[in-house]
């Protein structure tokens, strides 16, 4: 149909929640001008999620994967539907895959779709946009078995 929209209809992204400290102290956001997020974006063809989610990273804000140790055992996902103007009135659902990666110190950001950046402190529960964040970080949590 169109570079983001697959043969089955839905739109496929992918992201990286990208977290730093010993335990884990921090991880980051990214803000657009109405609310936060995480460098995440669109599946190229050809590109499994994991991929997009390297490539993503690295385009948004400059973290070459390879500073990155990516956990094998967390893969997030959440659906839900969006529009384009292209097509008006009409939904399509998007499912995004959200990958765990931890860098030991802070790199440097370099933002190129983004307005701002923050690293935020790891204190579950958090209450940052229902939508997408706060339950990624809820299953994180789960995951680590963690409910500080």
């Amino acid at each position: 149909m169109t570079k983001h929209i697959a043969d089955d209809g839905k739109v496929y992204a992918a992201g990286v929640l990208l977290v730093t400290g010993d335990p884990v102290s921090e991880f980051l956001l990214m803000r657009h001008p109405n609310r936060w997020d995480l460098p995440k974006g669109h599946r190229d063809p050809g590109e499994d999620d994991l991929q997009t989610a390297k490539r993503e990273m690295e385009e948004e804000i400059g973290v070459s994967p390879d500073l990155v140790r990516w956990d094998p055992d967390f893969r997030f996902q959440i659906r839900y539907p969006v529009q384009y103007k292209k097509w008006a009135g009409q939904s399509f659902e998007k499912v995004v895959t959200y990958f765990l990666g931890h860098i030991d110190h802070k790199p440097e950001i370099k933002l190129t779709e983004h307005e701002g950046f923050r690293w935020w402190t790891w204190a579950p529960p958090h209450e940052i946009q229902t939508q997408t964040i706060d339950p990624l970080l809820q299953s994180v949590a789960q995951f680590w078995g963690d409910s500080r």
